[in-house]
């Protein structure tokens, strides 16, 4: 006799809720034709459910992802670094207190005396027939920021030496929940066969019809709900082992919305607009926003990011400030509105060549103009570079890049072998944004603070 098994995954969702209400459409019609067929199925999350661009994940720190999940009736979920390290301890370490489905994450681990009760390494789910499917979940080490916040992330490779023998023994079919990206997914499939399936995530990869490395199956999903991953097992109960894996992915953008999902988010959206209403100041005059130029609030926020860094200096692109402030009362959902980032303080030490090189990098067209997705970034373009701390003398000239003729500080030229203190946003230290900057191998993170923190006390001095 041979058995099908249904797993339907989302990943990366981002909490881009207004493509979660078809996902839950998606999934009902799944679990209703799974119900008629007498079919075992399961529902998984591969993290980065939340994030707090959204003002429901910014005023209730996640929880209110959680329960939507509830509401889903997921099984598994683990967690990726939306959820690690742009919460402090306290908030993650209780976030999924109230969790219906379990969560795993077998390489995260608290620098406390105990793990929160909800985190398990691994988990075991059973079909009615008796087939066990051992659960794994990953997240990806970024200990740079996890260990400030107190927690530790190990090696996934030194993990899943710990883990895969004895989960494989225990179970029939083996499965990695894994927020890794696709390069440490695929290093995996080569290293452990007893992987029957990798869902896959962090890198936002989307494959439509699975991909194999050697016996393992890869699978994602994309990003923000758009797609929603489908996996179907065959287990030949008389060879006693996997005969077929297929994976799927689906676009949802034809589906409809469901209203139960619609009304519970709309509920979460107005529980979090009586929280974050609270005024900060009030205006007497509107504060203008353009992403090309040196704006009042754009140059005050990079002199608060010197200040409270204790900085030499500190540069900000004028794009994390995505509107303008109109006069009158000023609350944390307006800040929110303006600056939604998930994005820290850093100082990283540069020498003055270096830095020279980041000043003249930050004036290129080709950096103002770019429409940056990821590393924390929630805006459209990356736009002027704005510095405090600084004194940049300029040659400009119109469709052409901007040339930098001098750069000082306290009115004497840079040292060229001279470390400098350069306060910036954390989003310049990954990648090849600004090279100096992800190059640098001195890097303090600021943490729990988030960018839009900063912005808050910067309004207060506006009294």
């Amino acid at each position: 006799m041979e058995e099908k098994i249904f797993f339907y995954y989302t990943s990366d969702i981002h909490s881009h809720f207004e493509n979660w209400t078809k996902v839950i459409q998606f999934l009902n019609q799944k679990k209703i034709q799974r119900q008629r067929e007498n079919q075992d199925y399961f529902i998984l999350d591969n993290g980065d459910h939340v994030d707090r661009v959204h003002i429901i994940a910014e005023a209730l720190l996640g929880k209110a992802n959680v329960q939507l999940l509830n509401h889903a009736n997921y099984d598994v979920a683990t967690l990726g670094n939306n959820e690690g390290i742009t919460l402090d301890y306290n908030d993650l370490f209780h976030l999924y207190d109230e969790a219906n489905f379990k969560v795993v994450c077998a390489n995260l681990q608290s620098n406390n005396k105990h793990n929160p009760e909800w985190l398990e390494a691994t988990h075991q789910l059973t079909t009615k027939s008796g087939v066990t499917i051992g659960i794994i979940g990953l997240t990806a080490p970024f200990n740079a920021f996890y260990n400030l916040l107190g927690w530790h992330v190990a090696s996934p490779f030194e993990t899943l030496d710990k883990h895969i023998k004895q989960l494989a023994d225990e179970s029939d079919i083996v499965i990695l929940l894994s927020h890794l990206g696709i390069n440490e997914d695929e290093e995996i499939a080569r290293r452990y066969p007893e992987v029957d399936v990798i869902v896959g995530g962090h890198t936002h990869h989307l494959f439509r019809t699975g991909e194999y490395i050697n016996k393992t199956l890869l699978s994602a999903a994309g990003k923000h709900g758009k797609y929603v991953g489908e996996v179907i097992l065959t287990w030949n109960h008389q060879r006693e082992m996997l005969v077929k894996k297929e994976a799927y992915t689906t676009n949802i953008d034809h589906l409809e919305k469901d209203q139960v999902t619609i009304d519970h988010i709309e509920k979460f959206t107005q529980t979090s607009n009586a929280l974050l209403e609270r005024s900060i100041i009030t205006l007497t005059e509107p504060l203008e926003v353009d992403w090309f130029k040196e704006t009042t609030i754009i140059r005050h926020l990079v002199e608060t990011l010197k200040d409270w860094t204790k900085a030499d200096c500190a540069l900000l692109n004028a794009g994390v400030i995505l509107d303008r402030l109109e006069a009158g009362p000023v609350s944390y959902g307006d800040i929110h509105r303006i600056c939604p980032h998930p994005i820290n303080p850093c100082v990283v030490e540069l020498k003055g060549n270096e830095l020279l090189e980041v000043v003249r990098g930050s004036y290129t067209k080709a950096l103002m103009e770019l429409e940056l997705k990821g590393f924390g970034f929630r805006g459209k373009v990356i736009g002027r570079m704005v510095f405090a701390g600084l004194e940049v003398e300029l040659v400009e000239k119109e469709k052409e890049d901007i040339h930098v003729k001098s750069v000082m500080m306290n009115g004497e030229p840079l040292q060229k072998d001279k470390l400098y203190k350069v306060a910036t946003p954390d989003m310049f230290t990954f990648g090849k944004l600004l090279p100096e900057i992800s190059r640098a191998k001195s890097k303090q993170f600021f943490m729990p603070e988030l960018l839009r923190d900063l912005l808050v006390e910067t309004l207060k001095k506006f009294k």
